[in-house]
C-alpha cells in the first residue's frame, strides 16, 4: 500500500515537472541559436589569427595586454583590412569620427562578426550615423556636472560617492554615457585625484568609494596600488569598488600582480559590464576566475540596449552564462537619454518585460534589478515603483528617496 502511494506520488510529480518545463521552454527552443562567447569558440580563433596576421603580432603578443592598447583599431584603413565593411560602413565611421571618437581592442575586435546583420559586438563598438542625431528632447545630463563637490567626483546618495580617476579605456563603447568625457584625447587626472582624495578624508560619512573612468583598470599598476593604498589609511572608507569593462574588453589585463595589488586591498569589489552572452569568452572567463581567486567578489551591471539585449531569452542566456564564470548578476541598467546614445534606448517595459520572464523562472541569484538612472540616482523599478507608464512625457516613477521622478 505505501510502495503503491509513493508510485503515484512519483507520477504527479512527473506529471508536474513536464508541466515545469512548459514555462521555459520558449528559452529552450532558442537557446542554441543565441550567441555565445563560450560555443563560438572556433569563429573567435579564427578572427584572432586574421587580426593577428593583419597586425603582425604573435601569440605571445596577443597575450599581453600592453601590445592590445599599443595596437587599437582606430583607422577605418585598419578596419576595412580586419573585418568585411562596406564603403557605405567606412564613410558612416568616417562622419562620426569627426564628432565622436571611437577605438577598438584586437581582443574586442575578435569578437565581431562582421557577416552578421545584427552582430551584438558590431553595434557597441563600430559607429554608426545614429549618433548624430539631433539632441534628444528632455535629454538628461551627466550628474556629475551637477553632484560634483570637489575635483573627479560625483556624489548624490549620503554615504558613498564616485572617483573618475581616467577618461581612458581600450574600447570606446558605442552606447557610453560619458563621451563628453571621453573627448579626442586621453587623460589621467594626476593633479585632481589628491584633491578628490582629500574629500573623502574630510567627509567622515563616506564609507563606500567607487573608482571608476572611463576605465580605472587601464591605470599602471603602481597608481592603482597608490590610489587604493591612500583609501586604506582613510578609517571611516569601509569599502571599495572598481566599475570596469575590462573583463569584457581586454581580459588579458587581469594579471597575476594586478591580482596581487587587488587583493591586498580588500574588502575590494569589481562591478564589470557584459551586455551579450557573446562577450564571454574562455579568456574573460580566465580573467574572472583570476580575479575570484584573489577574493573579490564580482557584479555585473548589464546596459539594456535595443537590438543588443532587449530580449528575456537573451538575457537569460546571459545570467546563466555569468554565473558560469562566477560573476553576480547585479544591474540591467537602462540606457540614459543623453545625445549620441538614444538610437540603443528601449521602452522601459521591456525592462519590466524581462524581469518578469526572469524572476520564478530562473535562480534567484541570476536576477538582476532593473534601473533607470536620474538626477536622483538609480530607481530600481518593480511594477509597484512605477506611478504611471501612461504619462504623456514619459513614465512616472517614485525615486529611491520617496520623490516623484517623470523619467523621459
Amino acid at each position: 500500500m505505501v510502495l503503491n502511494v509513493k508510485r503515484e506520488n512519483r507520477k504527479d510529480a512527473l506529471k508536474k515537472g513536464k508541466e515545469l518545463k512548459s514555462f521555459i521552454q520558449d528559452y529552450l527552443d532558442v537557446k542554441e541559436s543565441i550567441p555565445s562567447g563560450l560555443e563560438c569558440k572556433d569563429a573567435l580563433l579564427e578572427n584572432k589569427k586574421r587580426i593577428l596576421h593583419t597586425l603582425g603580432g604573435t601569440e605571445a603578443d596577443w597575450s599581453n595586454w600592453q601590445w592590445h592598447t599599443k595596437n587599437p583599431i582606430n583607422k577605418t584603413s585598419l578596419l576595412q583590412k580586419i573585418m568585411d565593411v562596406s564603403d557605405k560602413d567606412i564613410e558612416d565611421v568616417k562622419k562620426v569620427e569627426s564628432v565622436y571618437r571611437w577605438s577598438i581592442s584586437p581582443y574586442y575586435a575578435s569578437l565581431i562578426n562582421s557577416k552578421s546583420d545584427n552582430c551584438p559586438a558590431w553595434a557597441q563598438s563600430i559607429p554608426c550615423l545614429d549618433e548624430l542625431k539631433p539632441n534628444p528632447k528632455g535629454y538628461a545630463p551627466l550628474i556629475s556636472k551637477y553632484r560634483s563637490p570637489a575635483p573627479l567626483i560625483s556624489r548624490i546618495y549620503p554615504d558613498r560617492l564616485i572617483i573618475n580617476l581616467t577618461n581612458r579605456c581600450v574600447l570606446f563603447c558605442r552606447h557610453c554615457l560619458r563621451r563628453e568625457d571621453i573627448k579626442n584625447k586621453d587623460y589621467i587626472y594626476n593633479k585632481e585625484i589628491e584633491a578628490a582624495l582629500d574629500y573623502v578624508r574630510r567627509t567622515k560619512e563616506i564609507r563606500d568609494v567607487l573608482l571608476t573612468g572611463g576605465d580605472p583598470l587601464t591605470l599602471p599598476d603602481n597608481m592603482l596600488d597608490w590610489i587604493l593604498s591612500e583609501l586604506d589609511t582613510i578609517s571611516h572608507v569601509e569599502i571599495k569598488r572598481i566599475g570596469s569593462r575590462i573583463p569584457v574588453t581586454l581580459p588579458q589585463r587581469i594579471t597575476e600582480n594586478l591580482c596581487r595589488i587587488l587583493e591586498s586591498h580588500g574588502p575590494l569589489y569589481i562591478n564589470t559590464q557584459f551586455n551579450h552572452p557573446i562577450e564571454i569568452t574562455e579568456a574573460s572567463k580566465k580573467a574572472c576566475t583570476m580575479l575570484s581567486k584573489a577574493g573579490i567578489p564580482l557584479g555585473n551591471q548589464t546596459v539594456l540596449l535595443k537590438g543588443v539585449n532587449n530580449n528575456a531569452h537573451v538575457m537569460k542566456k546571459l545570467v546563466h552564462e555569468l554565473l558560469r564564470i562566477k560573476v553576480k548578476p547585479y544591474y540591467i541598467y537602462h540606457c540614459k537619454n543623453v545625445p549620441g546614445i538614444t538610437h540603443f534606448r528601449p521602452p522601459v517595459e521591456d525592462g519590466i518585460e524581462i524581469i518578469k520572464k526572469l524572476r520564478g523562472y530562473t535562480s534567484g541569484m541570476a536576477v538582476p534589478t532593473f534601473i533607470v538612472p536620474s538626477l536622483h540616482g538609480k530607481t530600481p523599478l518593480y511594477p509597484e515603483s512605477v506611478i504611471d507608464k501612461d504619462h504623456p512625457d514619459g513614465v512616472l516613477i517614485r525615486a529611491w528617496n520617496g520623490e516623484e521622478v517623470l523619467y523621459k
